[in-house]
């Protein structure tokens, strides 16, 4: 019994980590007053998105993201992130984070 528990808790903990998983919120950083977006949109990516679009933006789970600026804008793709797509929940990321991914991969063409 303990070791079925132990297996749920140990699988459950790692199913959220690869989604990006739990409500922390980073603390945006503050400077004289005015909030910056120090969001790096590669970072983010790999935190969040990698678990379903591969390492390489290959394509996993997810579709292949490796050319998806020459296809979408970036504004389509805040989009995307903002509201999901077919089987991608939305506000995978949000605020900065969400506009640092989709200004970092609307440079893949």
């Amino acid at each position: 019994m303990k070791k079925s528990l132990l297996a749920l808790l140990l699988g459950s903990s790692m199913a959220l980590a690869a989604c990006g998983g739990g409500d922390e919120k980073a603390e945006p950083e503050k400077e004289t007053g005015k909030e910056t977006a120090s969001a790096d949109g590669e970072q983010v990516y790999k935190q969040s998105c990698m678990s379903c679009h591969g390492e390489n933006l290959e394509g996993s789970v997810g579709p292949a993201l490796d050319k998806i600026g020459s296809k979408l804008s970036e504004e389509d793709i805040l989009n995307v992130i903002k509201n999901g797509q077919g089987g991608m929940p939305p506000n995978v990321v949000e605020g900065a984070d969400a506009e640092a991914v989709a200004n970092w991969l609307a440079s893949k063409k």
